[in-house]
């Protein structure tokens, strides 16, 4: 499960505003700020109903707080990489995840400026990352600040995992559901990559990978981002390249989170098959007798509370 926060400052856009955040839990939005309302805004209806009606009021407060700062920090971006006009992003990206079966968590503050990393926070060392040299001034001034160190630390370790439980328990009926995949193979062409795509899953920590011969296999293989679908649930897809030979004659399997693969008696059932473009269903060069292939299944801010 996981609580974040991100909020983006933009530049040289006149239709866009300036400044918004959007608080997700598991992915979803549950919260949204932008300098155009300038008012925090629910986003789902036990939201509404869960909290008390000030903790709107305090996030509104937050957010025209953040919106200032956010506006001098994309002009100092600016400066630092000697630009004037253009259009210009500043994100950043604050929260935690919490493993409830393995009881893990972690927490991430990370900035970025125009698609690139700017600045991360690493929590063991209790140090900022510079990867640019443009970030280096900032870094070594965060970094100082020892107090505003121990501030994240608590916030991303503590109460942000505190607020993650509270928001799991409001919304419990949407946010603890589980809705396992509907997994498909696709082929464009016979010497195409063969690719396993995962849809319609909740929550969102699934992930589909290619084992060979029993071994997890990471050669000639593609991953794709999870995208989240219209409806809440989310997609992802794993691309692996393989020639007709390879696939005769090793066991390829496409695996959902390490397990739940199809069964030899399914694939033969075909109940598991390849959708092609040239109009072969079962793709040509799986062996009857080979095993699974698929997956059995359907279907610097003040942080906010």
């Amino acid at each position: 499960h996981s609580l974040r926060y991100v909020y983006t400052a933009t530049s040289g856009m006149p239709d866009f505003p300036e400044f918004m955040t959007v608080g997700l839990v598991n992915g979803e939005p549950i919260s949204y700020y932008d300098s155009i309302i300038r008012r925090e805004t629910p986003r789902q209806d036990w939201m509404k109903e869960a909290v008390d009606p000030d903790y709107w009021n305090r996030n509104t407060q937050t957010s025209i707080g953040d919106e200032q700062t956010f506006k001098a920090n994309i002009d100092v971006a600016k400066q630092r990489f000697n630009q004037t006009g253009g259009v210009h992003v500043y994100l950043n990206m604050y929260g935690c995840e919490w493993d409830d079966e393995a009881g893990v968590t972690e927490g991430f503050d990370q900035y970025g400026y125009d698609g690139e990393d700017f600045l991360a926070f690493d929590l063991k060392t209790l140090k900022w990352i510079a990867p640019t040299p443009q970030a280096v001034i900032t870094k070594l001034k965060w970094d100082n600040n020892m107090a505003q160190i121990q501030q994240d630390k608590h916030y991303l370790t503590q109460t942000c995992i505190e607020w993650l439980k509270k928001y799991l328990d409001y919304g419990k009926s949407t946010l603890m559901r589980t809705v396992p995949p509907s997994v498909s193979l696709l082929q464009k062409t016979p010497s195409s990559p063969v690719t396993c795509h995962a849809t319609g899953f909740y929550p969102i920590g699934v992930m589909v990978s290619w084992q060979k011969d029993g071994q997890d296999h990471h050669e000639d293989v593609e991953y794709g981002e999870t995208l989240q679908n219209d409806d809440g649930t989310f997609q992802k897809s794993s691309h692996l390249t393989v020639t007709p030979e390879e696939w005769k004659n090793n066991k390829y399997q496409c695996v959902k989170s390490s397990h739940l693969t199809v069964t030899p008696e399914e694939w033969k059932n075909n109940k598991y098959q390849c959708v092609t473009n040239w109009g072969n269903t079962n793709i040509g060069f799986v062996p009857a007798n080979t095993s699974d292939v698929g997956s059995n299944s359907s279907h610097n801010t003040v942080p906010k509370e």
